[in-house]
């Protein structure tokens, strides 16, 4: 259950739901064990041909047990889904913030579908814990107390049957069902994790699959991984029916056992024979308090499995977030104080950056120091690998160097908030992800307090206005997952409209004019250079064009700066830029 305790704290602030849930269950239970009870005192009564009216109140007893059955298992269903669904909803919010500092360097490591596979299916697994494992053992308690109490009257046997065969039923039976069927729930939680990863590898590929004719070869991984999964459902429908059998044969021994002990007592002349049934029928109904145990085990199993694979990601995510309140109280950002001046000139400074992907692979960067002043519109260019966008990662804190400094206004990044930083800086990657929503509500993703009139000036900047006014509902248009409504160019330019929105004093063009026209290109550099006279301009790209009117270049080769200057001083030099130019104005 250890896996488990942090979701049980977030039961605990419901607790008054969680009694009441508790006493409309037992009720529940309660009207049942009436209504069979009053029902068999009312057949064995009427068989002595009594006066109508000497019947009337048992008759009005099988009416209200019946009745108040189903209103007790109504309100309970509605208050313990209540219950379940609110603690859901404090789970996926605590999982969300535990992943959230993780991306994207803690997660490189992780398929997507698995990582989908945690943040739905095992929250979703969590609603058992409540209703299938938690609950049922604390009402079978209550009905035990209540009925055993009820029976004492009759005779102290009856009672000490009720407390053997629910002892033998609740918790005998669970140990033997557990046994039979373990390692079931971690089985089914990591075959359903195995499929989700594959199913969704190959809707994110689809494309290729069917180009390279693999469709078959992922099928049979699918269907593989689906037969995992019927195998453990097989396994687990087996002991299933164990239980259920088990179950049927114990509470209807622990009835015959209360007959046989009722027998004698009337032979005693203890009781009266008319009880015979109405005990007997009464005990046998009291197990409907007991049945969820043995299936509950399978529950537990598989909340423990799929809660110890959420708590090792929160617990990652945990540990950066704690470094960050350490951060903010020793920098004094966020505890009401003023911006410090590293966010008042956003001076950046590589110092000796050193970086890879892996302990053992090729450095990405080698040695890179630079200075950039606030203000200052800079350049970085170069073939492909040659470490361009890991300088934009490293800054923005996905990655960490391996070596040397990245400071901002004068301070290592490292002994500040990630999301300071990000605050400050505005990117427009080469793929920027588009949400499946209008135009307004992706805009306002960068400024969510921001008026129309602000999205329609960033939008105008960005050259994607007139556009967006001619979509069937303007700026209410839905653009599709991803923005595939959109075209390329379009989707850039939506992204390029996003970022300005934000209005950052350090903006990040990340090869932003991939897939616009040279027109449009060269309409949309005119406004970026206009806005940024006192911003910083980052411009990473292929198109040696761009960058030719800037403040400065940097040229990147197998992840060294080789070369640093203005345009004319690269062309003079006769080294690499020069190069690439002659060769074409795009790398």
């Amino acid at each position: 259950m250890k896996n488990l305790r942090w979701i049980i704290k977030e039961i605990l602030p419901f607790w008054p739901r969680v009694c009441l849930t508790l006493l409309l269950s037992a009720l529940t239970v309660t009207s049942h064990i009436g209504l069979m009870a009053t029902s068999s005192y009312l057949l064995a009564r009427a068989a002595l041909q009594p006066p109508i009216m000497d019947l009337m109140i048992t008759i009005v007893g099988v009416r209200f047990f019946g009745i108040s059955r189903a209103v007790f298992r109504y309100c309970e269903r509605l208050v313990s889904h209540d219950v379940t669904f609110r603690v859901l909803s404090r789970i996926r919010m605590i999982v969300y913030k535990g992943i959230e500092p993780l991306a994207p360097a803690q997660l490189k490591d992780m398929h997507s579908g698995d990582l989908l596979s945690r943040i739905v299916g095992d929250v979703e697994v969590q609603q058992n814990l409540f209703l299938r494992v938690l609950a049922p053992p604390l009402v079978a308690v209550l009905v035990l107390l209540g009925y055993g109490g009820f029976l004492a009257h009759f005779n102290q046997g009856f009672t000490t049957i009720l407390a053997a065969f629910f002892l033998a039923a609740g918790v005998a039976l669970p140990f033997l069902i557990r046994a039979l069927g373990n390692g079931i729930g971690q089985m089914k939680i990591q075959a359903k994790a195995k499929m989700h990863t594959f199913i969704l590898d190959s809707l994110q590929g689809m494309p290729e699959m069917l180009a390279f004719g693999q469709t078959g070869a992922v099928f049979q991984r699918i269907q593989e991984a689906q037969s995992e999964l019927s195998r453990s459902d097989r396994r687990m429908a087996r002991v299933t029916g164990i239980s259920n059998a088990l179950m049927g044969m114990i509470s209807h021994l622990g009835m015959l056992a209360v007959l046989v002990l009722g027998i004698f007592l009337v032979k005693q002349g203890q009781i009266d024979g008319i009880l015979l049934g109405m005990l007997a029928l009464g005990v046998l109904s009291s197990f409907e308090a007991v049945i969820p145990l043995p299936v509950s085990q399978h529950h537990l199993e598989e909340n423990e499995a799929a809660g110890r694979r959420l708590k090792n990601l929160i617990d990652e995510g945990q540990k950066l977030l704690e470094k960050d309140e350490r951060k903010e109280i020793s920098t004094g950002i966020g505890d009401g104080s003023e911006e410090r001046s590293i966010f008042q000139n956003c001076e950046l400074e590589f110092v000796n950056v050193s970086f890879r992907y892996d302990p053992d692979g090729p450095w990405v960067l080698d040695n890179i120091s630079a200075k950039i002043p606030r203000g200052r519109r800079i350049g970085i260019v170069g073939r492909s690998g040659a470490g361009k966008s890991s300088l934009v990662n490293l800054l923005v804190r996905f990655w960490e160097p391996n070596t040397g400094e990245i400071r901002l206004g004068g301070v290592n990044i490292k002994e500040l908030r990630p999301l300071d930083i990000r605050e400050k800086i505005g990117i427009v990657a080469q793929k920027s992800h588009l949400f499946h929503a209008t135009v307004k509500e992706n805009l306002l993703l960068a400024k969510p307090e921001a008026t129309n009139e602000e999205l329609y000036e960033a939008a105008r900047r960005a050259k994607i206005h007139e556009f967006i006014l001619s979509l069937p509902q303007g700026y209410d248009s839905l653009i599709g997952e991803g923005g595939m409504k959109l075209s390329g160019g379009q989707q850039q330019r939506l992204a390029i409209a996003r970022v300005l929105l934000k209005d950052a004093p350090i903006l990040i063009l990340d090869e932003a004019t991939n897939g616009l026209d040279p027109v449009t290109e060269g309409e949309l550099k005119e406004e970026l250079l206009a806005l940024t006279e006192d911003r910083t301009l980052i411009v990473i790209t292929h198109h040696l064009g761009f960058v030719k009117d800037l403040d400065e270049i940097l040229v990147l080769e197998k992840g060294r700066i080789i070369e640093y200057g203005k345009h004319e001083d690269l062309m003079k030099r006769k080294g690499l830029y020069r190069r690439l130019w002659e060769n074409g104005s795009e790398i």
